[in-house]
């Protein structure tokens, strides 16, 4: 039976970084099975008329944000499952897509496939700004019950 790894896959250089480190890195076999999760945020929510900024959503505009952040998702795994193939074709691929804060969904992922390994693209932001941005690789060591591989920028 082969290992399951979960890899996080967002747009940003950090997930693709991770995801070629993990290719080139980590002895893949046949038997493994590579779990590219993107985690879709959800849109924020907004009142019919939002004061603040004196705007009006129409229902058009909400159905037009969610169908661009479906898009997204969408090339954004495809590219990363291209990655993959072209790597080694003989790899099994699953293609993940879930809703939710990507800190939370990692985790919860990671827990109901209960895979032996995930695998994250580190930003590197400094201390102010992950005071209030978050950290999805530190909150994932912090909760995960499996190992969990922090792939670093170098530089």
């Amino acid at each position: 039976m082969g290992r399951k790894i979960l890899v996080a896959i967002d747009d940003g250089e950090e997930s693709s970084r991770a995801l070629s480190w993990c290719l080139q890195t980590l002895l893949l076999n046949r038997d493994d099975t590579l779990f590219l999760l993107h985690a879709k945020t959800p849109l924020p929510v907004y009142s019919a008329l939002d004061s603040a900024a004196g705007y009006l959503f129409s229902s058009s505009i909400i159905t037009s944000m969610e169908r661009y952040a479906k898009e997204v998702a969408e090339k954004v795994l495809e590219k990363a499952s291209t990655l993959c193939t072209d790597f080694n074709s003989e790899l099994k691929v699953e293609k993940m897509v879930e809703n939710g804060d990507p800190r939370d969904v990692i985790c919860e992922v990671a827990a109901r496939l209960k895979v032996d390994l995930v695998v994250v693209g580190s930003h590197g932001y400094g201390p102010i700004k992950r005071a209030f941005l978050g950290s999805v690789s530190s909150q994932c060591a912090q909760t995960l019950k499996c190992p969990i591989l922090i792939v670093k920028n170098p530089n």
